[in-house]
């Protein structure tokens, strides 16, 4: 796993840029469906799943499996940021885009998402984002047998 992780620094850098961006823009009043889709973390998470597929399988030689592995290690490290980032928004009564309601999937917009929901909608993120992510490094090691050898 230390490979993968050293091998996941540039998504790990773009992913502390992405949500530093993304809590700031709640923080300086951006009204969330006008930013929300800028600094979008599930996005890049992706995006980066495919793009390190199709580069491992090419020119680091992974399995499947492999790729998968690291594409699930990448969803993982992203829905625990935005579920942290979740927790520090409630815990310090900020009002950021990691605790807005359509952010929660909340049916009424104009309400605050208890946090226990917000929890829970967290949890559920996590497992099933990451298995997004699995599938899309997938897609992505499908991908890499299109790539010249060097």
């Amino acid at each position: 796993m230390g490979e993968d992780l050293r091998l996941a620094r540039p998504f790990l850098l773009l992913l502390a840029f992405f949500a530093t961006a993304r809590f700031l823009q709640g923080l300086l009043g951006v009204p969330y469906a006008r930013g929300h889709h800028i600094f979008s973390i599930v996005t890049l998470t992706m995006l980066s799943c495919v793009y390190y597929g199709v580069f491992t399988r090419r020119w680091r030689a992974y399995r499947l499996m492999h790729a998968i592995g690291i594409a699930l290690l990448i969803g993982v490290i992203a829905q625990l940021t935005i579920l942290i980032l979740t927790l520090v928004s409630y815990a310090s009564s900020l009002d950021t885009y990691f605790n807005h309601p359509m952010a929660l999937n909340a049916q009424d917009l104009e309400q605050p998402v208890a946090f226990s929901r917000a929890l829970a909608n967290r949890v559920g993120g996590l497992v099933g984002n990451s298995i997004f992510a699995g599938i899309a490094g997938a897609i992505g090691w499908t991908l890499g047998g299109m790539l010249p050898e060097r």
